[in-house]
């Protein structure tokens, strides 16, 4: 049946509130407006912001969402104006836009725009517009994308075309975690042959940043994180060493010195932690050491002794990754395709959209690296 034009009702996995399970609810999806496609969402990843907001964030103007930001599908149909995306076109929703008109999209120095939600709405992670509706509620879109449903509504500018040829399955991973990661390290840090490198946190995003730098051409890289389990897959992406602070008494960041002799040159903290942030900063060499923060959080402010910049290391943020969305993504599916960079060793678990709470709290106790829900068939 053609669904172009029409209202379709489909299911989705609506956080109805704050600290509480999502519930599996038949919504409504409106046809795409001006310049924007409705998507049918075959795959999606479960990431650790998806968690944030729910458990962490908790902003009351964020309730009741659609959840999810890390998916891969297939254009139903599109709106008026739009000439870039036809039906048929495999297509990974961005949640960070590319106008490329812009002052950010037309600079170099950023991947950011000024159009969409992430412009503005951090706190909230979500416009108040959306094409969602359920029990005659507006429900509103996450981080402008809203994966946990198997049809979404995207402006073309927060929209990539890819190779068709590539899995969706697999592909969806490169919405957020992996290219976060792979380009903190690649582009934002701008990591060099032969340096040393320090991953700490090696979730999904970790563990794309120790692969980040392997691609670099780092010679050592310390993968660190309380977990011994981590070990043996850090070494898969590219790790030489692994360091679990809960090994030694004295700070992680004297520990790397001695390993080093003096630090690492970068130092990449993925996990969104305040203390890890100023863990890593303290482990780069003075001089010209560049510590990034990656880990996605906004609920403490960080510090750091004046010192450890004056003395020459560099405190840098990345979002994304560094990488311009409409076109990194389709570059970072094709690196995929040729076996450049790896993303089937970072599933461990494959479930179904009615899973999701199970994903969910597997993430939470730190069960998996990542899951990849099956939303919709091909």
């Amino acid at each position: 049946m053609d669904t172009a034009g029409k209202v379709i009702k489909c299911k989705a996995a609506v956080a109805w509130e704050p600290n509480k399970p999502l519930v599996i609810e038949d919504i409504e999806v409106a046809p795409p407006q001006a310049n924007e496609v409705r998507i049918k969402i075959v795959a999606t990843g479960v990431c650790h912001t998806d968690l944030y907001h729910l458990f962490e964030g908790m902003h009351k103007d964020g309730f009741p969402a659609v959840l999810g930001h890390e998916g891969a599908g297939i254009v139903e149909s599109v709106g008026p104006g739009v000439s870039e995306f036809q039906p048929g076109d495999r297509v990974i929703p961005l949640f960070i836009s590319q106008c490329r008109e812009c002052r950010f999209c037309k600079s170099p120095k950023t991947n950011q725009c000024e159009k969409g939600w992430a412009a503005d709405h951090y706190d909230v992670m979500a416009l108040a517009d959306s094409r969602f509706t359920c029990k005659g509620k507006k429900v509103l879109q996450f981080m402008g994308t809203s994966t946990f449903s198997e049809y979404t509504v995207m402006n073309q500018i927060a929209v990539a075309k890819i190779d068709p040829a590539a899995p969706l399955d697999k592909v969806c991973l490169l919405g957020c975690g992996v290219c976060t990661g792979f380009g903190a390290a690649v582009n934002t840090a701008k990591v060099e042959p032969g340096s040393t490198c320090a991953v700490f946190g090696l979730g999904a995003v970790g563990l794309a940043a120790v692969m980040g730098c392997k691609f670099a051409g780092a010679k050592r890289i310390f993968a660190v994180d309380t977990n011994p389990e981590k070990a043996e897959k850090a070494r898969v992406f590219g790790a030489t060493d692994f360091v679990n602070p809960k090994d030694y008494n004295k700070p992680i960041s004297k520990v790397l010195a001695e390993m080093t002799n003096g630090g690492v040159d970068y130092s990449l903290e993925c996990v969104g932690n305040v203390d890890v942030m100023r863990s890593a900063l303290e482990s780069c060499m003075k001089g010209w050491g560049v510590s990034v923060v990656v880990g996605w959080t906004d609920k403490h402010d960080f510090s750091a002794r004046p010192i450890q910049l004056i003395a020459g290391r560099t405190w840098k943020g990345t979002l994304f990754g560094g990488f311009k969305s409409k076109d990194g993504v389709p570059q970072m599916v094709k690196a995929y395709m040729e076996r450049k960079v790896k993303l089937d060793e970072f599933i461990t678990h494959n479930m179904t959209l009615t899973q999701v709470n199970e994903a969910i709290e597997l993430m939470k106790r730190g069960g998996c690296i990542r899951t990849v829900l099956s939303v919709s068939r091909q």
